[in-house]
C-alpha cells in the first residue's frame, strides 16, 4: 500500500464551498492585503495563542525577522537558537545582521536545552529565540527564568506548534514575542504562504504592524524602515474556514500518534533483528501537550549493526521500497550548514549531531486511514525484525 506523508486535498475539498465562498468574498471586497478579513483572523488566531495581540504576516519566516526588528536586534548583536530546526530560525538572525549562537537539543523531545544556555551568553546576546519543535513546547519556564536574570528578549518560533499548551498556557506569548507559520503543511495550514506574529505588548504590536508595511502607518509617511511582510486578505479569508477545524486536525494526528506508539511500543529503547536497530519512540513531557506536526523517531544502531548505511537512512529506503513516504527533519544541523562556516569554531553539540544521524519522521496527516497507518506500522516491524 503506498503511504503519502501528506494529502492536502483530502483535507481542503471537502471543504471547497466554504473555500470558495471565503475567496469569492474576497473577490467582491476588492481589498486584497490585509483589511477587515486580516483583522479577524488576526483577532481570532491570537486568542488561540493566548495573545492580546496578532499581526498577520506573510509567512513565519518573516514573523521571524519582523520580531527581531521590533526588538532592535542587528549587528554586533548575539541571539540563541537551537542547531537543530528549520533554517528560517537562525537565517533570520543572520539576515538581521546579527550572530546565531546554536544550542545543542534535549535527547526526548528535541528542543532546545535549557540547561546550556549559560555558557553560550555574553556581553553581546540579546536574546534567545527558543522552537517548539515538531510540536512539543520546549521547556519555557527555565528558559523565560534565565532571559529575565540575564535581560534578554524571547521570541517563540511556533512555527510547528499553532495551538500547543506548555503547563496549561497556550505556546506564542510566553515570551516577548510569538511567530507562527500557516505554511500549507502545519495543523492549520493556508493555499499558500502566512503567518502571524503574536504578543502581549501593545507597543511592540504597533512596531510589528509598521514593520510589515514598509514603517508607515499611513501610505508615503515612513516612520522607520521596514519590509513588504503584509498577509494577503484571501489567505487569511481561507485560514478563517479552517481555523475552528484546529481541534478536530489536532485531535486526530494525536490519535494517530497514540496508535503508532502503542503498536511501536514493545520495540522501544530494545536493539532487535539480524540488524540490531534500536527505534526510540517520541516523548511528550510532563505538562506539555503535543500537536504532532511530525511524528519523529530515533533510529539508533546496536551493537551487531554491520552496514556503512545508518539505520535511519536504512529505514527510510526500506519503507520507500514499500510505498511509505518519510522525511527527515534535519539532516543537516544549522550550524553544520555551509552558509554558516564563516562563524567560524562552535561548541560541540553531540545531541544535535546524533539526531542529524537519527531521525525520521512518519505520516502522520488528519486524514490518513487506519490501513494506511498499520502499513507504515507493520513495514517498521519488519524491518526492525
Amino acid at each position: 500500500m503506498k503511504v503519502p506523508l501528506l494529502d492536502l486535498r483530502r483535507q481542503n475539498l471537502p471543504m471547497e464551498a466554504e473555500l470558495l465562498e471565503a475567496f469569492r468574498r474576497v473577490l467582491g471586497s476588492g481589498q486584497f492585503i490585509l483589511g477587515p478579513e486580516v483583522e479577524q483572523f488576526e483577532s481570532a488566531a491570537a486568542a488561540v495563542a493566548g495573545a492580546r495581540f496578532g499581526v498577520g504576516m506573510s509567512s513565519g519566516t518573516d514573523a521571524i525577522l519582523a520580531a527581531l526588528m521590533a526588538l532592535g536586534i542587528g549587528p554586533g548583536d548575539e541571539v540563541i537558537c537551537p542547531s537543530f530546526t528549520f533554517f528560517a530560525t537562525a537565517g533570520c538572525i543572520a539576515r538581521a545582521g546579527a550572530r546565531p549562537v546554536f544550542a545543542d537539543s534535549c535527547p526526548e523531545c528535541f528542543n532546545l536545552d535549557p540547561g546550556g544556555l549559560e555558557p553560550l551568553i555574553t556581553d553581546r546576546t540579546k536574546a534567545i529565540i527558543p522552537v517548539h519543535l515538531y510540536g512539543q513546547a520546549a521547556d519555557m519556564d527555565p528558559i523565560l527564568e534565565v532571559a529575565r536574570r540575564r535581560g534578554l528578549a524571547v521570541i517563540e518560533d511556533a512555527a510547528q506548534a499553532f495551538g500547543a499548551v506548555y503547563r496549561g498556557r497556550p505556546v506564542g506569548a510566553l515570551g516577548d514575542i510569538g511567530t507562527i507559520s500557516f505554511f500549507p503543511t502545519k495543523n492549520l495550514g493556508a493555499m499558500g504562504d502566512a503567518g502571524l506574529l503574536v504578543t502581549n505588548n501593545e507597543a511592540l504590536a504597533e512596531k510589528a504592524r509598521l514593520l510589515r508595511d514598509h514603517g508607515a502607518s499611513r501610505r508615503y509617511f515612513h516612520k522607520i524602515v521596514g519590509g513588504n511582510f503584509r498577509l494577503d486578505a484571501v489567505q487569511a479569508a481561507l485560514l478563517r474556514v479552517k481555523l475552528p477545524r484546529l481541534t478536530e486536525y489536532t485531535c486526530q494526528r494525536q490519535q494517530h500518534a497514540c496508535e503508532y506508539n502503542r503498536a511501536l511500543g514493545r520495540h522501544q529503547g530494545v536493539p532487535s533483528g539480524p540488524g540490531a536497530v534500536e527505534i526510540v519512540l517520541p516523548v511528550t513531557h510532563p505538562g506539555r501537550t503535543h500537536i504532532v506536526n511530525q511524528y519523529t523517531l530515533r533510529v539508533r544502531r546496536g551493537s551487531s549493526w554491520q552496514s556503512g548505511e545508518s539505520p535511519r537512512d536504512a529505514l527510510r529506503r526500506f519503507l520507500q521500497e514499500r510505498g511509505i513516504a518519510s522525511a527527515i527533519y534535519y539532516p543537516v544541523p544549522l550550524h553544520a550548514q555551509e552558509c554558516f562556516r564563516i562563524l567560524g569554531p562552535h561548541r560541540a553539540l553531540p545531541v544535535v549531531e546524533a539526531l542529524a544521524d537519527e531521525v525520521i519522521s512518519l505520516p502522520v496527516f488528519p486524514e490518513m486511514t487506519p490501513e494506511e497507518r498499520g502499513a507504515v506500522v507493520a513495514a517498521i516491524l519488519d524491518f526492525s525484525g
